[in-house]
C-alpha cells in the first residue's frame, strides 16, 4: 500500500445533524492526523442513511487516501456504517469469534444482559483488521483496498471509546503508513491586532510554504501557528523554531507573551512558579474573573494566595484599605483607587505581586467623563505601584469589556516578573 498523505473524516449519525450531540470527534481526529503529517481537506456529517453514506464514501474515495468514519457501529437496526462500507468495498461480513468472546466478556464483567442484536457487532468485513475496544462493545475496523489505493478506518461514535482506540491502535498503524509528521508551535501575542501583526509579517507569511504561518484571533489576542512537515518530529520542530526566532526579532516580538502556552493566565502561573513569587488580586468591574482564570490553571495554588471582589466602595475600604477620601474625591473608577486597591490586596494577602481592576463595564453607568469601557488596572510589586488606563469599546457587550480588562491585568502582571 502507498503512503497515506490525505484523509477525509465522515461522522455518521442523525443526532449530529439535529444538533443533539456536539461533534467533537472530527476536531480530535483532525488534530491527531495533523500530528502524523496527514492532511485533512474535507469533513462531513452524514445521517443514518445508507444511500447518503455510500454517496459520501464515493466522493471521499476520489479525493483522499484515507477515510475515517465515526459512529454507526452499534447493535441497533439503524447502525449501518459497517454494513454500508463493507458493501462499498465489495466485502462480505464474517462473524469473528474472538471479537464475539470479547463482547460477551464485556457484558459479563459489567453485570449486564447481552441481547441477540449485540452479536452483530462481531461481524467483521472479510480480510479487515480489527481494532480492539476496551471501553465498549463495538470494535473498530480497518479495510485496505490496494486496487483503489484507499484505506478506511471505522471507529465507534462515543468519544470515550473513539479517542483511546485511535490513540493506541489506529495511530501506530498510521504512523507506519504516513511517512512524515507535522509539528506546530504557537506564538501568543497580546495587545496587537491581527491586521498590525499581518502588516509586519506579510513578507514572511507570503513566502512561507513549509513551515506555514497561520494567524488565529480571539478577544484581544492573536495566535500565530507555525507548522512544519518533515520526516521526523525533531526536524519539524527545528524548522518551526527557526521561524519562531525570525518572528521574535521583528516588532511583533515585543507583544509576545508566550510560546506554546495555552493562555495569559497559564503563562503567568508558569513564570510565578519559576521565580518563586506569589500573586493576589483585587477586583471590582471584573467581579472575580481574574481569580477564576488563575484558579482554572492546575497548580495555581502554589502561587495564587487569593483575591478580593470589592464591588462596593464600602468593601474597598473595609477589606483592602482604600481611603474614603480618595473614593470621595476621585470616584471608584480612578487611577488613585486602582493603585490603592492593588497595594491593599498585596498587603492584606502578603503577595509579591497584586493587580486590581476598577471600571465601567456597561451597558449603563457611563458618563461623558468616564464612558462605558473606561477601566483602570492597578499593579503593586517590589518595583512600585502604578495604574494603567484602558479605553475599551463602549459598543461591545459587558462580558467583552470584563474579559479584556482581566486579560490586560494579567498581561500587566507578567511584566512584573
Amino acid at each position: 500500500m502507498k503512503k497515506i498523505q490525505s484523509a477525509e473524516i465522515l461522522c455518521v449519525g442523525t443526532e449530529l445533524l439535529l444538533g443533539d450531540i456536539v461533534n467533537t470527534n472530527a476536531a480530535y481526529l483532525s488534530r491527531k492526523l495533523a500530528e502524523l503529517g496527514i492532511s485533512v481537506y474535507h469533513q462531513s456529517v452524514v445521517g443514518d442513511n445508507p444511500e447518503r453514506l455510500k454517496k459520501a464514501l464515493f466522493e471521499a474515495a476520489g479525493r483522499c487516501d484515507l477515510i475515517i468514519t465515526s459512529g454507526g457501529l452499534g447493535p441497533t437496526y439503524d447502525d449501518l456504517t459497517k454494513e454500508t462500507i463493507a458493501e462499498f468495498f465489495g466485502k462480505s461480513l464474517v462473524r469473528n469469534e474472538e471479537v464475539l468472546a470479547d463482547i460477551t466478556s464485556y457484558f459479563a464483567e459489567t453485570g449486564r444482559i447481552m441481547t441477540e442484536n449485540n452479536k452483530k457487532q462481531a461481524d467483521i468485513p472479510e480480510g479487515a483488521l480489527v481494532i480492539k475496544n476496551d471501553y465498549g462493545t463495538a470494535p473498530g475496523v480497518i479495510i485496505e483496498d490496494e486496487e483503489r489505493e484507499i484505506t478506511a478506518i471505522m471507529l465507534p461514535g462515543p468519544p470515550r471509546e473513539l479517542e483511546p482506540m485511535f490513540l493506541y491502535e489506529a495511530m501506530p498503524y498510521l504512523m507506519k503508513r504516513s511517512g512524515s509528521v507535522l509539528v506546530s508551535r504557537n506564538i501568543n501575542i497580546f495587545g496587537m491586532g491581527e491586521s498590525s501583526v499581518e502588516n509586519i509579517l506579510r513578507p514572511l507569511m507570503e513566502n512561507a510554504s513549509n513551515p506555514t504561518i497561520a494567524p488565529y484571533c480571539k478577544e484581544g489576542e492573536v495566535r500565530l501557528r507555525i507548522t512544519a512537515k518533515a520526516e521526523n518530529s525533531e526536524k519539524a520542530y527545528e524548522m518551526c523554531s527557526e521561524v519562531v526566532e525570525k518572528i521574535l526579532s521583528t516588532e511583533v516580538g515585543a507583544a509576545v507573551y508566550g510560546i506554546d502556552t495555552d493562555s495569559i493566565e497559564a503563562e503567568l502561573v508558569r513564570r510565578l512558579k519559576e521565580s518563586g513569587k506569589t500573586f493576589a488580586s483585587a477586583e471590582s468591574c471584573t467581579g472575580g474573573l481574574i481569580a477564576k482564570r488563575i484558579t482554572d490553571i492546575s497548580g495555581s495554588s502554589a502561587v495564587f494566595l487569593g483575591g478580593c471582589v470589592t464591588y462596593a466602595n464600602s468593601a474597598k475600604e473595609k477589606l483592602i484599605g482604600v481611603c474614603h477620601d480618595t473614593l470621595e474625591k476621585y470616584g471608584a473608577v480612578s487611577e488613585d483607587v486602582a493603585i490603592q486597591m492593588a497595594r491593599g490586596a498585596r498587603k492584606a494577602l502578603g503577595a509579591d505581586i497584586a493587580i486590581s481592576t476598577t471600571g465601567i463595564a456597561g451597558p449603563d453607568g457611563g458618563s461623558p467623563e468616564k464612558p462605558v469601557g473606561t477601566v483602570w488596572v492597578g499593579i503593586s510589586s517590589e518595583k512600585g505601584d502604578r495604574a494603567v488606563l484602558l479605553r475599551l469599546s463602549p459598543r461591545r457587550e459587558r462580558s467583552y469589556i470584563r474579559t479584556l480588562a482581566a486579560s490586560n491585568a494579567l498581561f500587566l502582571a507578567l511584566g512584573e516578573i
